[in-house]
């Protein structure tokens, strides 16, 4: 029985399924979660992603960087459509080959296609090349599942295939799409990194390669690649399949002083167990960004990063958990990761906060971090409950009493007039010389203040300051979302 159901002939059937990925439905959404859920992870709201690299092997060797590089993404945030972008493997042609004739296929079902745009590139001369280049092309369909999967609301795509090598013409191609190359679209740059080196080799090529793509400048990359041409490998047949759809990125990003290239994650093939260490292919995940502090708003936390009831019910509890094996035990809860929920595994800070009835027992936490979530509330539940200063450590009498609150925070950002402060929205963190202090965004409403109140106790009973001395601090700001601990 066929796999998948019959389309009209002009729709884009796939060719990797049961290959590069799994050809059923429900195997695939599982394993993509599966991947989500181990991959690196970048921090949330550090401005709106522009554009991603991301590799195209079967899921098993390159799915985790892949679905690193969709991470730097807001799941809700809303593309009207993704130009996804890859270099031809099959065959080789003079232009690209956006395809406009239907939409693609996949075990997950119908990527719709922006047939508007993909038809208005084919009317010029670059663009007009045949449709049939996407027919046996794996590089772009292995990207469309991650899509499907990944964003709240699906953008259109914009499938093009690049069939030159000519730098010159990939430059104009970008001066075509430049007017589409807006916040409100996204680029998906297809492409794997070194094939065939041994292992020591691909780590070191596709650093320098990644290196010259992270310094933003097109004819510094292409003297990296032919520097890495030279090197003294013989399995070494390229450090980039995808150059030229990297190339035509670098091109569309030259020049604009709000946008920055950073590295999110690499590995090879040679790192998954497969045995072969002397013929492997490098993956590497890069984003592009719109600076913080440019003219873009990254919008609310609570809209980049959502908790199910039942995952706040969970971080709660393995809160109250490790602060009871320590009581009890003498030690913390070890806890499985593989099994905890994706948004666990972000590297971000919080606040454990333990109140006993009204009263404050505790509180301390981390601004930011490298580390996952769940790691940062076991870290901080034990010192909140143990080693904050103002209070003795927590008595087995009164844990049975304490009430446990989390607030997990985005990132901090310095502001110039007090204007800026959203109570109820922002906390803020005030910092003088060696003297400091924050409070929690929750504090302010929950004590009915004023924003020159929320300064003015922050500044005195928090960071020693007096109380006008906010006026001649700097002020920082940050969002958190807050989770209590649901009442008996």
């Amino acid at each position: 029985m066929d796999a998948f159901p019959q389309q009209r002939l002009s729709d884009r059937q796939p060719v990797a399924a049961g290959r590069f990925y799994s050809a059923s439905a429900e195997t695939l959404e599982k394993d993509i979660a599966e991947l989500f859920a181990s991959c690196k992870k970048s921090p949330l709201n550090t401005g709106k992603v522009r554009a991603i690299i991301s590799p195209h092997a079967g899921y098993i060797y390159s799915g985790k960087i892949a679905a690193s590089a969709f991470s730097t993404i807001g799941r809700k945030t809303g593309y009207k459509n993704v130009f996804l972008i890859g270099s031809s493997h099959v065959m080789a042609f003079d232009g690209a080959s956006p395809y406009s004739s239907g939409d693609f296929i996949t075990p997950l079902g119908k990527a719709r296609v922006n047939r508007e745009i993909a038809g208005k590139l084919r009317e010029n001369k670059l663009f007009s090349f045949p449709a049939d280049a996407h027919n046996k092309e794996h590089s772009l369909e292995v990207q469309v599942p991650f899509i499907q999967y990944y964003f709240q609301d699906q953008p259109l795509l914009v499938p093009i295939i690049i069939g030159t090598n000519r730098s010159e013409e990939i430059k104009k191609m970008a001066e075509i799409l430049r007017p589409w190359f807006t916040s409100e679209n996204l680029f998906v740059i297809s492409s794997d990194f070194s094939h065939y080196p041994s292992y020591k080799t691909a780590y070191t090529v596709d650093r320098s390669t990644a290196d010259a793509i992270v310094e933003g400048d097109p004819s510094k990359f292409l003297t990296t690649l032919r520097k890495n041409s030279q090197v003294d490998d013989p399995g070494l047949v390229t450090s980039m399949c995808g150059w030229t759809s990297g190339l035509l990125l670098l091109f569309l990003a030259e020049g604009n002083d709000n946008l920055e290239f950073r590295r999110i994650d690499y590995s090879n093939s040679g790192d998954v167990k497969t045995g072969d260490m002397e013929g492997v292919v490098g993956y590497n995940a890069i984003a592009l960004y719109e600076k913080s502090g440019g003219s873009m708003d990254p919008g609310r936390l609570e809209d980049e990063l959502r908790f199910t009831d039942s995952e706040k019910a969970q971080l709660i509890s393995m809160a109250r958990d490790n602060i009871k094996s320590l009581l009890y035990e003498g030690k913390g809860i070890s806890v499985d990761k593989d099994r905890l929920p994706e948004v666990f595994l972000r590297p971000l800070g919080a606040f454990v906060t333990l109140k006993i009835g009204s009263n404050l027992r505790g509180c301390i936490g981390r601004f930011v971090s490298d580390d996952p979530l769940w790691k940062v509330v076991l870290e901080s539940s034990q010192s909140s409950a143990f080693d904050d200063p103002r209070f003795s450590p927590l008595t087995r009498d009164e844990f049975s009493k304490t009430g446990i609150e989390i607030t997990v925070l985005g990132p901090m950002k310095k502001i110039e007039s007090i204007n800026e402060i959203e109570l109820g929205r922002h906390g803020i963190y005030i910092k003088k010389d060696y003297r400091s202090g924050t409070m929690l965004p929750q504090v302010a409403t929950e004590n009915n203040w004023t924003v020159e109140q929320f300064l003015g106790y922050t500044s005195r009973e928090k960071a020693g300051l007096g109380w006008d001395g906010w006026k001649t601090a700097d002020i920082f700001i940050y969002e958190g979302i807050v989770i209590e601990e649901e009442k008996k």
